[in-house]
């Protein structure tokens, strides 16, 4: 009897270590481990993704918001074709900056897959992708502080209550 208990005892116990996941399982599959399809999508499609929260929540609307209030604000034709210039602009060279973003992820992600990753070629690898970043995100924060420059004060408070930023 006590055999059939331990024999049962360590089962369950390995069928437990068995189903134990981790928080990176399923991840070893991705095109490029650091990235999910999501994520990588919308870098190459120029998505915010909140790089520009700092200014969105400081009264420097995002022009593909403004667009889609462009009747509640009482946006010009001339601001309406400012705002709309400056949106494909933006979405162009973010865009681009996304897709270098992308690309330098997947040579990380090269060399360690290749085992041919030092401290030197990962140290350049990082930081030549936190450039990119910060390139990006610098890209988004500087398209909010030119819309906020196409705006009346007035225009900035209706976009800031219709969005609900308002205290």
């Amino acid at each position: 009897m006590a055999r059939i208990l331990l024999l049962a005892t360590l089962f369950t116990a390995g069928t437990a270590l068995a189903q134990h996941h981790t928080p990176y399982a399923g991840q070893q599959d991705r095109a490029i481990k650091a990235l999910s399809e999501d994520e990588t999508k919308q870098y190459l499609s120029g998505a915010g993704m909140g790089y520009a929260r700092a200014a969105e929540l400081n009264g420097y609307p995002g022009p593909m918001h403004v667009l889609e209030l462009a009747d509640k604000l009482s946006l010009t034709p001339d601001q309406r074709a400012a705002t709309q210039e400056l949106m494909h602009a933006h979405k162009a060279e973010a865009r681009a900056i996304g897709a270098r973003r992308v690309a330098a992820e997947k040579s990380l992600d090269e060399l360690f897959k290749a085992r041919g990753a030092d401290p030197q070629q990962v140290a350049g690898a990082v930081r030549s992708i936190a450039q990119i970043e910060g390139e990006y995100r610098l890209s988004h924060l500087d398209t909010h502080l030119r819309m906020r420059a196409l705006l009346s004060d007035h225009q900035v408070a209706q976009y800031n209550a219709i969005r609900g930023y308002t205290n």
